[in-house]
């Protein structure tokens, strides 16, 4: 069996190639090739936590994948120094149904998060976007920023996070790296940071819209990741209300997305006003942008196609570089 670290899962995954495979497993999903069951929810009342079982097979040209993913959110582990998300996906061979991998999962998940956003700012973002907000300084909020950076060349980065030692930590890693650019600031309110932002990411924990609907410009797109319990939101109904909605599966999103669900409850809009799944605007069933003043927005709450096809990734480079480790089993 292979082995991979977090260690590994960042050589292993490169953000750009990552997004081509959130990308078609996107495609797989919306064209019938893939089995994504709904996911098992587990609660653990002791700790208010809850552990979460994401398995998935998908058929691609390229070969297919079969995974499951198991990531628990223990909201008391970072006074214990460890991180809030625990995860692992174990992959099988799609033949004989032998377990083949184990690959450490946080990490894998921050990446395929970030470059789900990445794929949909490919798609949905003005192709003049220059300045970004992102909202979170978290492991999500990085790779959120080095995704939409894969696809767009960006000259400044606002960011907002209520800790502000946690947003200087945030600037020292990721000004500058790679294509992040050397313009990395830190926001004293969120008007500040989404005023003259193309694009925004919200990658919180939020219960309430972390900025005010009033002061988007025209044509911004949205990505927000974080809303992915019904009494989480990021993003003000509004916003929503007026923005061509776009989410990575209609099903998962209105089963656990505040973000829609709460306004739905306000009667601000219903299920129709969402527009179309990722996938559909990747095998251009249906188009994107419509005009460069339309609003974007895409809802992701992760689904499992997009940890296969990161696995399936993160295997076959492991293999190229040489990394990880093989154990019996």
């Amino acid at each position: 069996m292979k082995i991979l670290t977090a260690e590994n899962i960042v050589q292993a995954l490169p953000m750009r190639e990552c997004i081509e495979a959130m990308k078609l497993g996107y495609a797989a999903l919306i064209s019938g090739n893939a089995d994504v069951p709904l996911r098992t929810r587990l609660q653990i009342p002791s700790q208010n936590a809850v552990s979460i079982f994401m398995p998935a097979f998908v058929q691609d040209p390229s070969g297919n994948a079969l995974a499951i993913k198991i990531v628990s959110l223990f909201p008391g582990n970072p006074t214990k120094g460890m991180s809030l998300i625990q995860a692992a996906v174990l992959v099988l061979d799609t033949s004989t149904g032998k377990p083949i991998a184990l690959l450490e999962g946080s990490t894998l998940t921050a990446i395929r998060t970030g470059a789900g956003s990445g794929a949909a700012t490919d798609l949905l973002a003005r192709k003049d976007s220059r300045i970004a907000a992102i909202f979170g300084a978290g492991a999500q909020g990085k790779t959120q920023l080095e995704a939409i950076c894969a696809v767009r060349s960006l000259e400044q980065v606002w960011l907002y996070d209520l800790d502000p030692d946690r947003a200087s930590k945030f600037l020292v890693a990721m000004s500058g790296k790679d294509r992040i650019p050397a313009d990395l600031r830190i926001a004293e309110n969120p008007i500040q940071a989404v005023e003259n932002a193309d694009i925004i990411c919200c990658a919180t924990t939020s219960t309430s819209p972390v900025f005010p609907d009033m002061s988007l410009k025209p044509g911004v797109h949205i990505n927000a990741i974080g809303s992915y319990t019904p009494e989480m939101q990021e993003v003000p109904g509004e916003t929503i209300a007026r923005a061509l909605v776009v989410v990575d599966s209609r099903s998962a999103t209105l089963a656990e997305s505040g973000d829609l669900i709460r306004p739905m409850q306000e009667g601000l809009f219903d299920e129709k006003h969402i527009y179309a799944e990722i996938g559909e605007i990747i095998t251009l069933k249906k188009p994107g942008r419509s005009n460069s003043d339309q609003i974007t927005y895409f809802k992701s709450v992760g689904i499992a196609v997009q940890d296969v096809m990161a696995a399936q990734l993160a295997l076959s480079n492991s293999e190229l570089m040489h990394i990880g480790q093989t154990v019996q089993f």
